[in-house]
């Protein structure tokens, strides 16, 4: 039996013979941010991947908590749990998910996650496409200090939007 499957999107390389552009980030890298515990690694960023994806891995302290239930209008989010226990929120309700869990967000889902459990929690994010979600984790520092049409602003300006 065949499968019928969509076709693949145009080519977007039309060399012959390839070319030398792969990127590789070394696991002993020191995170790129970090804030509260929670390390941040930007593997592939809006910029190194010409807006295709965005993927951060994101070390989350022993009760480093995490987002509670939002939505993105311009992309979707995917979440791949590497280690530890979290809360994901799967639009319904707060569920249990472990290391292999994966959770798949199309735009407009309601989604949250945190880590609530006494041990780390490591977790691959990848956005898509790709927006400057590097600016929104180092933006976050700072919301204490903004007034609540300032953080209204940050979190429209990338794309997050709260839902009581």
């Amino acid at each position: 039996m065949s499968l019928a499957l969509p076709p693949y999107p145009p080519s977007r390389y039309s060399g012959d013979e390839g070319e030398v552009s792969a990127r590789l980030k070394h696991a002993d890298e020191p995170p790129d941010y970090e804030l509260g515990g929670t390390k941040y690694r930007y593997l592939a960023t809006q910029a190194s991947t010409d807006g295709d994806f965005g993927l951060f891995r994101v070390d989350i302290a022993p009760a480093g908590g995490g987002p509670g239930p939002h939505f993105h209008k311009t992309m979707s989010e995917s979440f791949f749990i590497l280690s530890g226990t979290m809360r994901m929120h799967d639009g319904r309700d707060w569920v249990h998910a472990s290391a292999g869990d994966y959770l798949y967000v199309p735009p407009g889902g309601v989604h949250g996650f945190r880590n609530d459990a006494d041990e780390p929690a490591s977790i691959l994010i990848l956005f898509a496409p790709g927006g400057p979600r590097e600016a929104y984790f180092e933006g976050l520092a700072g919301l204490g200090d903004m007034t609540d049409e300032e953080r209204s602003e940050f979190f429209i300006r990338h794309d997050n939007y709260w839902v009581q």
